[in-house]
């Protein structure tokens, strides 16, 4: 009998969990997913499958979709802009550069504004190389029906996405540089690193004090906006790198307790784009390493 370290569902759980990350932008939801998952999977009969990995993905994917209509009506009463949840990861995932991308806030946010097929297709299709006919068979539509599918939902996201590929250093060093201007409430310092067209989106959740509930556009604006807020804190309030989503990152602690992240997109050298998440139900898994893989 074999051990339930070999089971197929434990092998592949990290890859399992990243696919239903990426298709809800929840952490909290994918787990749901995984485990209602496992429930499918432990009753089914081992010796009819044949490829339990394509199989375990089309049941995520199914359960996944069907989390999708329940998160849609949920969010319909989400109080100001929704991200994705953040997750803290090892600059390692940065090493498989697709995987890094496809795990970014900016892409997950792009994500989210596809219809769930179109979202499911791209997903399998771009990130996991998942053959049109797998997924046709996943999503009850024909083989040529997804192609469709994937073309317009490609064309959505090289729209939206952004379309400068930045090393991971130079990203790494604008964070840098981002944080020692927000410690040091260095207006003029955060003007040089922000593009003058930047927009910052954050998602407070209605719960958490200070956080806008309109994007903020404009490195004077926001220049501003951010110097103000840490004023207000005082001393307390620090900036730190770390590492969110396959990204250098900002994480920010009042008191040494964590009261917000920020991702960003970088393009020449200055922040295009800011990320913030500071409703406290989407931090909860900041404090360990998430294992994704794909």
């Amino acid at each position: 009998m074999a051990s339930l370290d070999e089971d197929p569902f434990v092998v592949h759980r990290n890859l399992l969990f990243t696919v239903a990350y990426q298709l809800l932008g929840s952490a909290g939801d994918a787990e749901d997913v995984l485990q209602e998952s496992w429930l499918r999977w432990s009753s089914v009969d081992r010796s009819e499958i044949r490829e339990p990995r394509a199989y375990l993905v089309r049941v995520v994917t199914r359960q996944s979709l069907n989390h999708l209509r329940t998160v849609a009506r949920r969010r319909e009463d989400y109080v100001g802009e929704w991200l994705p949840e953040p997750l803290l990861t090892s600059p390692d995932v940065a090493d498989d550069v697709e995987l890094a991308e496809s795990l970014s806030m900016a892409m997950l946010t792009v994500l989210q504004t596809l219809g769930p097929a179109e979202r499911v297709v791209f997903v399998l299709h771009e990130v996991f190389d998942v053959p049109y006919d797998e997924i046709a068979e996943t999503v009850g539509k024909t083989p040529a029906a997804v192609r469709q599918i994937a073309h317009r939902a490609k064309g959505h996201v090289s729209a939206r996405r952004p379309r400068v590929r930045v090393v991971r250093s130079e990203h790494a060093d604008v964070v840098e540089r981002l944080v020692t201007a927000l410690n040091t409430g260095d207006l003029h310092g955060l003007m040089d690193v922000l593009a003058p067209d930047v927009v910052a989106v954050a998602d407070g959740g209605g719960k958490a004090r200070g956080a806008a509930t309109r994007p903020i556009v404009g490195a004077d604006k926001l220049a501003r906006y951010l110097v103000g807020g840490m004023a207000k804190a005082g001393a307390s309030l620090r900036a730190a790198a770390t590492w969110v989503n396959g990204q250098p990152a900002i994480r920010m602690e009042l008191d040494g307790q964590l009261l917000g992240v920020a991702s960003i997109t970088v393009a020449d050298g200055r922040v295009t784009q800011v990320y913030s998440i500071a409703n406290p139900d989407k931090l909860t898994r900041l404090d360990h390493e998430a294992a994704l893989s794909r």
